[in-house]
């Protein structure tokens, strides 16, 4: 990609495509910084609100992130995300090419109330496993996610280490096998604590998804709630005549 700019399309625009092959092409890789405004105003004859608005679009797009004080980095890669799919979380980032970690902020015993008792075919007085965790792709954390689960689905649970063992592999180990889901899309706000325990800004969107997975039986094995960066995910969705 050559770095001369040309008078064929306004200046911002041609840096705008520069940076981007920079990025495509692997010069500029994740979570590198790119040189700063006042480097590319120099490099290529530009004024510094051309080259600000060069960046803007990129960040729009989420392929720049500014950090206030440290700079403008490359961000990774959207982690594609089908829709269409059942899956667990860990298959799913081994599916690609990420390392997928968990950590456990909760696993207790709770009351299923009514809400939950509906959900999953139990009484509101029944006790039901409550897990709330963050999900990390390459260390970075990416969601915040709960799951409700009924204690009959999943026997020993209390001894599984899940931060080391996906759910789904403990659903297998009880033979329970997930075939049908459903999901909800909603963009949403966490709170400033909940916000903060996946590196986001209260003012920050997320997409919230939920929904409930069932076995070959037809029965509710669990009800999901993932709160899930905008910036590091993209979703894939068939369409079919």
């Amino acid at each position: 990609m050559k770095d001369k700019l040309t008078d064929r399309s306004p200046l911002h625009t041609q840096l705008r495509e520069v940076i981007r092959a920079k990025i495509d092409e692997g010069e500029y890789p994740p979570g590198t910084c790119i040189p700063s405004e006042s480097q590319l105003s120099e490099a290529y004859g530009l004024n510094r609100l051309s080259v600000r608005s060069a960046l803007a679009a990129l960040e729009y797009e989420g392929l720049l992130h500014s950090v206030q004080g440290k700079g403008v980095f490359v961000t990774a890669p959207k982690l594609e995300r089908d829709m269409e799919t059942l899956g667990g979380f860990r298959q799913t980032m081994r599916e690609r090419s990420q390392r997928p970690g968990t950590r456990v902020l909760i696993k207790a015993l709770r009351q299923a109330g009514p809400l939950y008792a509906q959900i999953l075919g139990c009484a509101p007085e029944e006790d039901i496993w409550y897990v709330r965790r963050i999900c990390q792709a390459n260390g970075k954390p990416i969601a915040l996610e709960e799951i409700f689960i009924p204690t009959d689905v999943v026997p020993g649970f209390e001894e599984v280490d899940i931060n080391l063992f996906s759910i789904f592999e403990v659903y297998r180990w009880n033979g329970i096998y997930p075939v049908r889901g459903e999901q909800r899309l909603a963009i949403t706000h966490l709170d400033p604590a909940e916000a903060r325990l996946i590196g986001l800004r209260e003012e920050n969107a997320v997409l919230e998804f939920s929904g409930a997975t069932y076995d070959r039986e037809g029965r509710a094995i669990e009800f999901s709630r993932s709160y899930t960066h905008s910036d590091r995910c993209e979703f894939l969705v068939h369409f079919q005549r």
